[in-house]
This record gives C-alpha cells, structure tokens and sequence, in this order.
C-alpha cells in the first residue's frame, strides 16, 4: 500500500479500469475510497490506484498512510 494505491490479492480476475469500493477499517473507524483497476494478475491479484476518498475520511485515510509509510 502506498499513497497512490494498493495491491489486493484475490483470485477475482477485474476488468481493466473497472472501479472499486475499498472500506478501510482502523483505528479512527472506517474509511471508504473508490479505486481503478490498473494492473491485473490473473490468478494472484490486482493492483488499484486510489481515485477518492469520502471528504469525510481523509483526514483519518492520512492517518493510515502516516503509520504505514513512516517519514525517512
């Protein structure tokens, strides 16, 4: 997971450019982000570039990616 996407693994094959609901459970509640399929391996997983998150999120989605990617 990064700030622009995430890979999902699942067996699930998504079409190219298929968007996706995401919901994030963390410590400050949930998150809910819309994402575009942009990489797929069949079999083993795709891979999303996050297109929005609720307004109403972003603080808490700022969060998450603070305790994920730490700052050098």
């Amino acid at each position: 997971m990064g700030v622009g996407g995430v890979f999902i693994e699942t067996k699930k094959t998504l079409p190219m450019d298929a968007t996706v609901e995401l919901n994030f459970l963390v410590e400050d509640g949930g998150i809910v982000a819309k994402a575009a399929v942009r990489y797929v391996l069949p079999g083993v997983g795709v891979g999303l570039q996050f297109k929005n998150v609720r307004t109403e999120d972003q603080p808490y989605f700022a969060a998450m990616i603070k305790r994920i990617i730490p700052a050098n």
